[in-house]
């Protein structure tokens, strides 16, 4: 396999997953959401990756959000976040998006132990041994404490399932380093929603970004649409819209600047009227202050909201 094993690219977002208050993965809601970012455009789904909480979803819950997603992602490519400690848990969760149909998975590094380069290697070599679905390397230092660079990157481009990168570096030169030297071989993904992303678009460098949550709706598959329009103006008016919700909400690293990543999509999402649901302990939901700062985000976007419940 390589990238052209696949078709995905524009849009692609980490989406998040809906629990009751009592904490249950809530299916109702789950379908209301799917719905919603079909009719929105996107060009495909992440199902349990960080915005879908997969650190608290045991065996049986992700198995059943890939299959819930794959009977509701019609027209969407799916992809299920299978990221674990080990590469045997990491295999099961890939199997069992198999069994569900889904299009391929997204998998960091494990995360915590700070493995080393050939521990990083042997895992993703483990792990696709033990599958047949393509493969999505994730570069998440926030989250796996190390950041990948275009050498592991390159070894690990070389392993037969990989397809795609979705590189989520603060290093901006070490992105761009892996951009050059792998997009040839794997699809990337990460290109900001920028005058320089669609500078790079528009030099055939980079396949998409991989967001997260959709809080924007269309706007975010369209910018790039645009661009393979050739309306590039229109789709930096489309960035600059997603700009502002970075900065206000989230750092450079990609840290929420409040709350937590999830509980911001989530409300953002429901202040939309989708139905996103609520966080899963222990994430907590954003108080009073917080809910205010990402509704008048929206509502300087001029995008309407409706009360919170």
């Amino acid at each position: 396999m390589d990238r052209t094993s696949v078709d995905w690219h524009g849009y692609i977002p980490a989406i998040t997953t809906p629990f009751t208050r009592d904490g249950d993965f809530d299916v109702a809601a789950f379908e209301g959401q799917m719905g919603w970012l079909a009719d929105e455009g996107m060009h495909g789904v992440i199902l349990a990756g960080t915005s879908g909480e997969w650190f608290s979803l045991n065996e049986d819950e992700r198995a059943e959000l890939f299959a819930q997603g794959a009977r509701l992602g019609a027209g969407m490519r799916v992809l299920g976040g299978c990221n674990a400690f080990t590469a045997a848990e990491a295999i099961r969760h890939a199997r069992a998006a198999e069994r569900a149909g889904l299009d391929g998975i997204l998998l960091t590094p494990p995360p915590y132990l700070v493995p080393s380069r050939a521990e990083i290697v042997e895992f993703y070599r483990e792990v696709a041994a033990g599958t047949e679905l393509p493969i999505c390397v994730y570069n998440w230092p926030r989250g796996c404490i190390v950041d990948l660079d275009v050498d592991t990157l390159g070894e690990l481009a070389e392993i037969d399932n990989v397809v795609a990168i979705k590189n989520s570096t603060g290093n901006f030169a070490g992105f761009l380093a892996g951009l050059y030297a792998l997009g040839d071989r794997v699809r990337y993904f990460g290109i900001p929603t920028s005058e320089l992303g669609a500078d790079l678009a528009a030099l055939g460098r980079g396949d998409g970004l991989m967001g997260s949550g959709a809080p924007l709706g269309r706007d975010h598959p369209d910018f790039w649409n645009a661009l393979a329009a050739g309306e590039r103006e229109r789709a930096i008016e489309l960035g600059a819209r997603d700009r502002v919700v970075m900065t206000r909400w989230f750092g450079p690293d990609y840290g929420a600047k409040f709350g937590n990543q999830q509980a911001i999509m989530k409300t953002a999402l429901r202040l939309r009227g989708v139905s996103a649901g609520y966080v899963r302990r222990p994430l907590l939901e954003l108080d009073d202050a917080q809910v205010s700062i990402v509704r008048s985000t929206l509502e300087d976007l001029g995008i309407a909201t409706v009360p919170l419940s």
